[in-house]
C-alpha cells in the first residue's frame, strides 16, 4: 500500500544550521532514501521550493482565484514528499522514524493513499454514456 508522507521544517531552524550540518542532514537523508528503494519501499519524492514561489488556486465567486504563497500560514513549511510502499500504516510509522531529518527537527505527517481505481472506472463510463448519446 501506498502512504504519502509530508515532510514540514522550519526554515529558521534549517537556516540557522552551519553549512556543515546542514550537508551531514542532506547526505544522511539521501542515504536514507537509497536505503528505502534498495528495499522496495521508496515509490516517489520530491523536494519542494520555499513557500513563496508557490500559490494557492481555489474557486470563488463563479471563477477561478490565486493567492500568493500557501494557504495556511504557520511556521513550518512543506518541505517535500516521500511516496512510500509499506504493508500498513504501523509499518509506514517504523520505516519512517528511522528517517534521519526527524533528528533535524523536520515533522512527518502520513496518510495513506486514496485508491480512487473504481471511482475512476465509475467516471469513465459516465463519460462514455455522454459522449454516445
Amino acid at each position: 500500500m501506498k502512504y504519502i508522507c509530508l515532510g514540514y521544517y522550519d526554515p529558521e531552524k534549517h537556516a540557522s544550521m552551519t553549512e556543515d550540518e546542514r550537508n551531514a542532514m542532506v547526505d544522511e537523508c539521501f542515504e536514507f532514501d537509497d536505503h528505502l528503494r534498495m528495499n522496495g519501499h521508496f515509490a516517489a519524492g520530491e523536494a519542494l521550493q520555499p513557500r513563496e514561489s508557490g500559490l494557492s488556486l481555489y474557486w470563488k465567486n463563479g471563477k477561478v482565484a490565486t493567492t500568493d504563497g500557501p494557504y495556511a500560514e504557520t511556521k513550518e513549511q512543506l518541505g517535500g514528499i516521500l511516496v512510500l510502499e509499506a504493508r500498513d500504516m504501523n509499518h509506514a510509522i517504523q520505516l519512517m522514524s528511522q528517517h534521519p531529518s526527524l533528528k533535524y527537527g523536520t515533522l512527518f505527517e502520513i496518510r495513506p493513499a486514496g485508491d480512487l481505481s473504481e471511482m475512476m472506472r465509475a467516471s469513465e463510463q459516465r463519460r462514455r454514456r455522454r459522449t454516445s448519446r
